[in-house]
């Protein structure tokens, strides 16, 4: 039994056909990049898996269960989590209590506000936000701040957690970090989806890459096979890169 299955899933909004006909499944334990040029449907993916949206038609099925339907917060009871591309930390508590918030929900919440904090502390020190744990948000670096979305939603106890352009705007020590706190979630039995435009980096940490484009999936396959692939090529470069 597949961990997650997409079956012919499909999304419009108004005459804007946005997913069509999508199918694809995820392995526990693994990291799946999903890459595809600006407006090829990553998102709105993210957004169908985790009950903010409901799709035309399809169905997204999470260990044997029918999820379609279920509104967010069941999606993130069962077990799938998120982070967002435009990180909104509640900006005037400090990250820890960021995380604490997030900890007292989710797949397993704390049964105290003691265990909560405690638990926190461990998953912030994990982002590599221990020194600042007691800063303010809102005065938070860019980096620092997608690394508090990753706590809040480790804080959820998730099995899959959908990361969604965590490297977008950092540099390349910090992409570099990023990797590396990506890989030590898988390592910790946590299953990945990754949405990235950092080519460098989703190539690095994915077992396998599922491509969009306009909607649609236009190649799936190991890294390296998806780099050599026509039609990624044109996706991303244009008809011309190939004549």
């Amino acid at each position: 039994m597949a961990f997650l299955k997409v079956e012919n899933l499909s999304k419009s909004f108004g005459g804007l056909q946005v997913l069509t006909n999508l199918e694809f499944k995820l392995h526990q334990g693994e990291i799946l990049g999903l890459i595809g040029p600006n407006g090829s449907g990553k998102t709105t993916l993210f957004n169908l898996m985790t009950g903010f949206l409901k799709p035309n038609t399809g169905r997204i099925i999470f260990k044997g269960k029918d999820i379609t339907k279920a509104p967010s917060h069941h999606v993130c009871q069962a077990g799938i989590a998120r982070t967002f591309q435009l990180v909104k930390p509640f900006a005037h508590m400090t990250a820890l209590q960021n995380v604490i918030v997030g900890r007292m929900y989710g797949r397993k919440p704390a049964q105290s506000l003691k265990e909560a904090r405690e638990e926190s502390e461990g998953i912030i020190e994990s982002t590599g936000l221990g020194a600042k744990k007691f800063n303010v948000a809102q005065s938070l670096t860019l980096s620092d701040r997608k690394r508090l979305e990753l706590a809040k939603a480790l804080a959820t106890k998730p099995e899959l957690l959908l990361i969604d352009e965590m490297m977008a705007g950092l540099n390349l020590t910090e992409t570099e970090d990023a990797i590396r706190i990506i890989k030590k979630i898988r390592d910790s039995g946590i299953t990945l989806m990754v949405v990235e435009h950092v080519m460098r980096a989703v190539l690095g940490i994915s077992d396998r890459i599922i491509v969009l484009n306009a909607g649609e999936k236009i190649a799936e396959g190991a890294p390296q096979e998806i780099m050599k692939d026509k039609g990624v090529i044109e996706a991303y470069l244009g008809k011309e890169s190939y004549a």
